[in-house]
């Protein structure tokens, strides 16, 4: 990487929600942004923490006790193993970061295909 990423670009070239698209890597990490809408699926990562930052708009973080609600600029890592479900009642845009390879639904056979832009 050479020059600065513009992430407002970056989301700009596609539509589709909950299809993440990674812009860089980073140490063995995708760095990723993705527009979401709706309810995700309920689902855990058993090796790895789950990084999200809000970008635009408003997501819930629901977990099996609570929900965490996050606005713009705001993030929340969910750890390693806890089932959770994102939740966005209108779009909204999010940076992801997780280790290279790591499916976003916590199942390599259900996961969205990885997508760099």
């Amino acid at each position: 990487m050479d020059q600065a990423i513009n992430l407002s670009k970056k989301l700009a070239t596609f539509d589709q929600h909950w299809s993440p698209r990674t812009v860089t890597t980073f140490n063995g990490h995708d760095v990723m942004v993705v527009k979401v809408l709706g309810e995700f699926k309920w689902h855990s990562h058993p090796d790895t923490d789950d990084f999200f930052l809000v970008l635009k708009g408003r997501v819930d973080i629901e977990l099996r006790d609570r929900t965490v609600t996050l606005g713009p600029g705001e993030m929340f890592i969910v750890p390693k193993g806890v089932e959770h479900r994102p939740v966005a009642r209108e779009e909204a845009h999010l940076l992801l970061i997780e280790p290279t390879g790591t499916p976003n639904t916590g199942d390599a056979a259900t996961a969205a295909k990885r997508q760099l832009i």
